[in-house]
C-alpha cells in the first residue's frame, strides 16, 4: 500500500501520461521524484510540489543518483511510433530519440540503476506487443516500436524486481501539451466509458491517458498486480466510481 513515506520516482514524468501519474500521486499526498530532460518545463508544471531530477534514460551516466532512496518507479516515457520531429534528427540518417533508444535501451538503463528493495517498477508498454506481426499492429510497428517495447518489458521481467505493465491501447484523452497542475489535478475521462482490463494481449480499442495513469497509481495498492501485464482499454458505460479492487481481482 502507497503511504506517504514513499517516494516515487516518475520518469516521462513531463509527457501525456507521465504529466497525469504526477497528479494523481500528489492527489493522494504521495511524495514525487520527476524525471526529466528540461528542467525549467518541469519546475512550471509542477509549481515546486515535487522533486526534479534531470536525467535522461537514454544516457546511462545521467541516472545513478536519480533512483537513490525511491520506493517506486513509474516509467512511461516514449516517443512516436513514426519518425518526427521527437526523434531528434542529428542528421538525415541519425536519431538519438528512436523508440529503440527509448522504449528498448532506455528501459534497460532505467532497470539497471533501480535500487534491489525496489517495491514495484511499472512500465507503460502498448497492447500489439505479442501480436505486432499481425494487422494492424504489423502497420504500428513499421518503424519497430512493439519490438521495443517488448525489449523493455522483457529487460523488467528478467531483472528480479516486482513489476507491473500496463498495455494501453490506442491514446485518447488529453493532456496533448504542457497542462498546469491545477488542470492536472481535475482531469476527467472524457468519453465517460468503463475501465476494462485484460491478460495476454487481446484488447483492442482506445484507452483514456487519465485511466493510464489511474492504473499506473492504483495497482501500487495491489499486491495481486505484481508480476502481471494488464491490458487496459474503455468501453461501455462508466460506473459513478471505479472500483479498482473489483478489477484488479478479474485478471
Amino acid at each position: 500500500m502507497l503511504s506517504n513515506s514513499d517516494l516515487v520516482l516518475v520518469a516521462g514524468a513531463t509527457g501525456g501520461v507521465g504529466q497525469l501519474v504526477v497528479a494523481k500521486l500528489l492527489e493522494k499526498n504521495i511524495p514525487v521524484r520527476a524525471l526529466t530532460r528540461n528542467k525549467d518545463k518541469a519546475s512550471q508544471m509542477f509549481e515546486g510540489k515535487v522533486e526534479i531530477v534531470v536525467g535522461d534514460i537514454c544516457q546511462p551516466d545521467t541516472l545513478p543518483k536519480v533512483t537513490q532512496n525511491v520506493t517506486h518507479i513509474i516509467c512511461c516515457t516514449g516517443t512516436t511510433a513514426f519518425p518526427s520531429s521527437r526523434w531528434d534528427f542529428t542528421n538525415l540518417f541519425k536519431a538519438t530519440n528512436t523508440p529503440e533508444k527509448v522504449d528498448g535501451e532506455g528501459t534497460k538503463n532505467l532497470v539497471a540503476v533501480a535500487p534491489n528493495n525496489l517495491k514495484r517498477f511499472v512500465f507503460v508498454s502498448s497492447c500489439g506487443v505479442l501480436r505486432k506481426d499481425s494487422f494492424p499492429f504489423n502497420l504500428l510497428n513499421a518503424f519497430g516500436i512493439l519490438d521495443a517495447k517488448l525489449e523493455g518489458e522483457a529487460a523488467i521481467k528478467a531483472s528480479g524486481l516486482p513489476y507491473t505493465i500496463i498495455r494501453p491501447g490506442r491514446l485518447i484523452d488529453g493532456p496533448y501539451t504542457s497542462y498546469d497542475l491545477n488542470t492536472l489535478l481535475k482531469a476527467k475521462t472524457d468519453g465517460k466509458k468503463a475501465v476494462v482490463l485484460g491478460t495476454g494481449d487481446k484488447l483492442n480499442g482506445e484507452t483514456s491517458r487519465i485511466d493510464v495513469a489511474n492504473v499506473c497509481v492504483e495497482c501500487l495498492n495491489y499486491d495481486n498486480t505484481i508480476g502481471k501485464a494488464i491490458d487496459i482499454i474503455n468501453s461501455g458505460e462508466r460506473p459513478p466510481v471505479t472500483n479498482w479492487q473489483q478489477l484488479f481481482a478479474q485478471i
